[in-house]
């Protein structure tokens, strides 16, 4: 982000930060939550490249075409052994999900924008008398 369009949102009242900050994660936490991203778009990825379907990827996994459907949006309830065994499912070799774990921890912090309460009140306001 260019230091002019920093200061303009600075300016507005926004605070400029990443998203470890954001959601006050730590470092160990940060990394699964990137691990994770990665393998369910790996998932999805794999799948669409060997040409099958959602429904087609479930028969192989012994689920259901919702759960892959979950998988492949990263939803929080999904075990990382999921991803991982989705992923072999959808054709990724061992090599495959070691680069992509691999890969998503040294993708770099995305920055959020995030509004602050403002300090003061609005006239009219009970708390303003």
């Amino acid at each position: 982000m260019d230091e002019g369009k920093r200061k303009r949102l600075a300016a507005a009242g926004w605070a400029i930060g990443d998203t470890e900050q954001f959601l006050s994660l730590t470092a160990q936490e940060l990394a699964m939550v990137r691990i994770h991203e990665a393998l369910a778009s790996g998932v999805k990825s794999a799948r669409q490249a060997a040409g099958i379907t959602q429904m087609e990827l479930a028969e192989r996994l012994g689920s259901s075409q919702s759960r892959v459907a979950k998988i492949e949006a990263a939803d929080p309830g999904v075990s990382v052994d999921l991803l991982i065994r989705a992923s072999l499912a959808a054709g990724r070799t061992v090599d495959e999900v070691g680069r992509l774990v691999s890969e998503a921890g040294s993708q770099r912090k995305r920055p959020v924008r995030t509004r602050r309460a403002r300090a003061t009140t609005r006239a009219g306001d009970p708390e303003q008398a």
